[in-house]
């Protein structure tokens, strides 16, 4: 799903709300998520998911191509874990 699908699907959910307070409210959302992780914190959505960031640390790696090896600077990177409800609904136990 795209963030412009998510969107038409919210107004249609919910007419009493313009399609620009909608979108307002999703890039607002987006937007405390980044902030949050950018400032090394976690983002836990109960029965969804949590966001965090993970270190990478430096390393020496090499070019598949040439073979030369090349340096990999440290960085950090987004990290998702799916919740337990997620989990299941894509998962469903056999009855």
């Amino acid at each position: 799903m795209k963030r412009s699908e998510l969107i038409d699907s919210l107004c249609k959910e919910n007419p009493h709300l313009t399609a620009k307070q909608v979108e307002e409210a999703v890039v607002l959302f987006f937007e405390d998520i980044t902030m949050a992780l950018a400032q090394n914190g976690r983002v836990e959505l109960r029965g969804f998911g949590s966001f965090a960031v993970r270190h990478r640390a430096a390393r020496k790696a090499r070019n598949p191509k040439t073979g030369e090896s090349v340096f990999v600077p440290a960085k950090a990177t987004p990290f998702f874990k799916s919740g337990k409800i997620l989990r299941d609904r894509l998962n469903p136990k056999n009855s």
